[in-house]
């Protein structure tokens, strides 16, 4: 099983590592298929009426545990879980306000962070550039806090994907309108687009962007935020615009 600690490994075999008490519960209240459980007997006694599926049941040791783990304190329960549709029949039993697309954005935990952002406004389908962080990264996958078993997350070649949405397009920028000037127009689905965090979005998506949108700068100090943390203003804001408009629409 250690050996599912290297990450070429997982991409191989079409799996993830998933950790914890907390995230365990979630890969089982969305039913990801498990190929492997690893777990403290303190664990598994509070598990007697579940229903691991085809899963190999294993009771480790805390030392044993914590040569599975990649985290800095195992905790309690260690699985190996398939990559899954469950996310798309998720989807397509609701609705999205939008899509959030992610350009080549590179730190693991920034990247969960903004699937557990959109998770919390309901945004259900996130697409990413091919260069950007695996969302099955261990780091990325507890940071979600269980986003994962909720979003749909697609890889693609996303300059061409975005000539292909059919969609408004905007874009954190520099460059771009203030937010607190900018409404959109209506409520159709629309991309929302986060780039890099140290270079932004690239100039080939970008040149796809039909609106990109400045987070205003208030202090006047510092010089950038964080990508999730601009990401989650930005879900915030463009989520609360389409709600109040449909509420005027309703009217």
């Amino acid at each position: 099983m250690a050996a599912y600690r290297l990450q070429k490994r997982c991409d191989e075999e079409a799996v993830f590592v998933v950790e914890g008490p907390k995230m365990a519960a979630e890969a089982m209240a969305a039913a990801v298929p498990l190929r492997a459980v690893c777990a403290t007997g303190e664990w598994i006694e509070r598990q007697k009426d579940t229903n691991f599926g085809n899963a190999e049941l294993f009771e480790v040791s805390p030392a044993e545990l914590e040569r599975l783990s990649a985290m800095k304190s195992p905790n309690q329960v260690w699985m190996l879980a398939e990559r899954t549709s469950a996310a798309d029949a998720a989807l397509s039993a609701t609705t999205t306000p939008f899509t959030l697309a992610l350009d080549r954005i590179q730190d693991p935990g920034n990247l969960g962070t903004m699937l557990r952002t959109a998770d919390w406004f309901g945004v259900r389908h996130v697409v990413c550039s091919r260069d950007t962080a695996s969302c099955f990264n261990p780091k990325a996958v507890q940071a979600t806090m269980g986003a994962i078993f909720r979003t749909r997350v697609e890889y693609v070649d996303l300059p061409a994907w975005l000539d292909g949405c059919g969609q408004p397009v905007y874009g954190a920028s520099l460059h771009g309108q203030s937010l607190a000037a900018l409404q959109p127009g209506n409520s159709a689905p629309a991309v929302l687009v986060i780039g890099n965090e140290s270079r932004g979005i690239s100039p080939e998506v970008m040149a796809r962007v039909s609106q990109p949108v400045l987070i205003p700068n208030l202090g006047g100090t510092a010089e950038s935020l964080n990508a999730a943390v601009a990401a989650g203003i930005l879900i915030n804001w463009l989520s609360w615009n389409n709600y109040n408009i449909k509420k005027e629409e309703q009217r």
